[in-house]
């Protein structure tokens, strides 16, 4: 039993902090572009669909020479890069677009999106773009552009997006989680994103995203699900009583703990993006926070083993705690699809879930085994056959022989 614990934390640690700094592993700051005359002081790293934007402001005359690389692009796809002065989304933002057009060649030109669904007319956008180019080099599309910024602004919310071409009609871009969540917003003044011999810019609401993955990974969807399994079958050993009890309330608070702080960060992000609601995983991240919280009151709640309410809370506690084990691991689920890193991490924590489920299937058959033994031997004699030891509820749905 203590090899589950000594070896699924460690390598679930691993697995989710990797998950954290995998999004910034690829850095803006260390590109150099293949034109030598193309410096550009400032940059992002583009939080979703393989993208990049680097600029120089240009503060005398409210002008920002831009370079927005969008890698792993074919030659049937098109690429877009946009400010919104009015609004969060697509609707209104002011476009720059590239694209192969049937002669092989790569254009670039301006688009104002009015309406969704819209077949990327080319118009004038609400500022002047008095330059735009484009090149495609090792499936890598860069829009170069110089853009008039409205006076005395300098902060903007930003669009950026790909789809696919047919001939030379732009159509409509995929509705993955990746091209609903490439939007943010971007400051050129500021100094945070300076590129900098360290590293690249990371954006703030990335990382809220990859802490509130990471806390809520570990604790709903890892450490709970452990602490059931110790709970569960531990105490088959005489020995592990009444250590089990300790560790089960130790990882299930520590769970609940992490995880209201992961709730929070949620809430947090929720607050930040008006305009971009991920309304099942928040509900189900709301249902979580209330049961988890009705189980800790539980345990100061918890009649004595001889009590005869004492069956009931048993009843309670069980199916509060594995309907709160479901519904993490599917959020946890939710959370991959919304935060959409690369797939190998989904694998990973699959890979987690695999490898419990394994240890409390080969648990389960020992402990039935044990059970049988014993009875037919008659040591039917451990003294938590029915009610627990010290007062501790038994946790789980087999037979409670003295095991």
């Amino acid at each position: 039993m203590m090899d589950i614990s000594s070896k699924t934390i460690p390598f679930s640690c691993v697995f989710l902090i990797s998950l954290f700094v995998s999004s910034s592993a690829q850095s803006c700051s260390t590109y150099t572009f293949a034109n030598t005359n193309n410096l550009f002081s400032r940059c992002n790293d583009l939080p979703y669909l393989n993208s990049f934007l680097h600029w120089n402001y240009h503060q005398s005359n409210s002008t920002v020479d831009i370079a927005y690389r969008h890698t792993g692009i074919s030659s049937t796809q098109w690429v877009a890069w946009a400010l919104n002065l009015q609004g969060t989304g697509m609707i209104g933002a002011q476009s720059l677009v590239a694209f192969h057009n049937t002669s092989g060649a790569v254009r670039a030109y301006t688009v104002p999106v009015t309406s969704y669904g819209t077949q990327m007319a080319e118009g004038n956008l609400s500022f002047n773009v008095p330059k735009i180019t484009a090149e495609y080099v090792n499936s890598e599309m860069i829009i170069y552009a110089t853009l008039e910024l409205p006076s005395n602004q300098t902060t903007f919310n930003q669009v950026w997006q790909e789809g696919p071409v047919s001939g030379n009609t732009l159509n409509v871009h995929p509705m993955a989680n990746s091209n609903k969540n490439s939007l943010g917003s971007v400051n050129f003044l500021s100094d945070q994103n300076t590129v900098s011999p360290t590293g690249g810019a990371v954006i703030p609401r990335l990382k809220r995203k990859n802490v509130h993955g990471v806390l809520n990974a570990v604790s709903w969807g890892i450490l709970l699900p452990l602490g059931a399994v110790i709970a569960r079958y531990l105490k088959v050993f005489k020995s592990g009583d009444p250590a089990w009890f300790y560790l089960h309330v130790a990882c299930q608070s520590s769970a609940y703990a992490v995880g209201v702080a992961g709730w929070a960060t949620g809430l947090k992000l929720g607050s930040d993006s008006k305009g971009l609601k991920e309304e099942t995983h928040g509900n189900i991240g709301l249902v979580l926070f209330i049961l988890g919280t009705l189980q800790v009151f539980a345990l100061l709640l918890r009649p004595k083993k001889d009590h005869k309410y004492r069956l009931y809370w048993n009843i309670y506690h069980h199916s509060v705690g594995y309907t709160v084990i479901v519904l993490s691991i599917i959020n946890v689920f939710k959370g991959l699809e919304i935060l959409d890193p690369a797939e190998k991490w989904k694998k990973a924590y699959i890979g987690v879930l695999i490898f419990l489920g394994v240890n409390a299937a080969m648990l389960e058959a020992f402990t039935w085994y044990l059970v049988i033994k014993r009875k037919k031997a008659g040591s039917d004699k451990h003294p938590h056959a029915a009610n627990g030891t010290n007062g501790v509820s038994d946790y789980g749905s087999r037979p409670q022989q003295a095991v």
